[in-house]
């Protein structure tokens, strides 16, 4: 069995789930302890980022970070699972939608916004994920919760009796681009689906950071996979990054809590996780301001 510890960029083609994805790579690098950062729909494409070995353990800070879709979206047209995968439920054969309309009402969509999930989605509620109950032919209330959209831009629009939009999406985790497709119809006052999905950037990593099974098989046949690994802390870049002083170092790597001195720039008073390293630049884990006890505390250490 291999160990290799970082994170694999991996461009994730149609019709496998994410689940599918690290299961391959399972098989392709000889290894198990592989997570995802975050799930995608069989239909959509793109950026899926695998964390490696010890790196598993910084998927939830990966998670964190912005992610970025290219969506098409087309009017006139609903869908039992807000896509194209699903079956029919209503349609009109001319909207009269036009760009102009489109792009005034995104202006509502940015910024914090509430959202529903969608009945075909991977939440679960009383022990049973929601897509289970949707395929049971069962509905159940779901809570509104607030997704961010930092960025949203049209892209494209194909005009007709029942046009589609391209659309740009930057957006914080949790976000439905299926169920903004559909408000955004709904704002319109027509139907609308989402066709089409690509996630263009997760974890700081974009497309043409990606790479296929051929290659990640070609880099583990010629042993060079190692090389195009991310390194997990590299990869948290949105954490702020300071550094122990070296009388320290050694209360810092046995996980012990630190005074505020001890570490550079300050931090007392800060309210959120950051990366620290010793002053030789190794990564020595995530830690965090404990203001109850005054002391700089660990929350994962990865150096021994």
């Amino acid at each position: 069995m291999n160990d290799f510890d970082g994170v694999l960029p991996v461009y994730k083609p149609a019709g496998m789930t994410s689940h599918d994805v690290v299961a391959k790579c399972r098989r392709l690098l000889k290894m198990k302890r592989i997570g995802h950062t975050g799930t995608l729909d069989p239909s959509v494409t793109g950026v899926l980022p695998l964390c490696l070995g010890r790196a598993t353990r910084m998927v939830e800070y990966l998670q964190e970070m912005p992610k970025e879709y290219r969506a098409v979206l087309k009017f006139g047209i609903a869908t039992d699972t807000e896509d194209l995968t699903g079956t029919v439920i209503e349609e009109m054969a001319q909207t009269g939608i036009t760009e102009e309309q489109v792009r005034e009402a995104l202006t509502d969509f940015i910024g914090p916004i509430m959202q529903t999930p969608p009945m075909y989605s991977a939440i679960k509620i009383n022990g049973k994920r929601l897509y289970e109950l949707a395929r049971e032919g069962k509905t159940v209330e779901r809570k509104a919760r607030e997704v961010v959209i930092h960025e949203l831009e049209v892209t494209g629009f194909e005009p007709g009796d029942q046009p589609e939009v391209s659309l740009r999406v930057l957006c914080s985790k949790g976000t439905y681009i299926r169920t903004l497709c559909v408000d955004l119809g709904a704002k319109l006052g027509v139907p609308s689906t989402m066709a089409k999905l690509e996630r263009t950037l997760s974890a700081g990593i974009g497309l043409d950071g990606c790479l296929t099974f051929e290659e990640i098989a070609e880099k583990v046949e010629d042993g060079t996979l190692a090389d195009a690994l991310i390194k997990s802390d590299k990869a948290a870049v949105h954490l702020p990054e300071h550094v122990v002083d070296e009388s320290r170092l050694e209360n810092a790597l046995r996980g012990q809590k630190l005074s505020a001195w001890a570490v550079l720039p300050s931090v007392e008073g800060a309210q959120r996780e950051f990366r620290l390293y010793a002053p030789d630049d190794r990564f020595i884990g995530i830690y965090k301001w404990d203001a109850e006890v005054e002391k700089v505390v660990p929350v994962k250490v990865f150096l021994p």
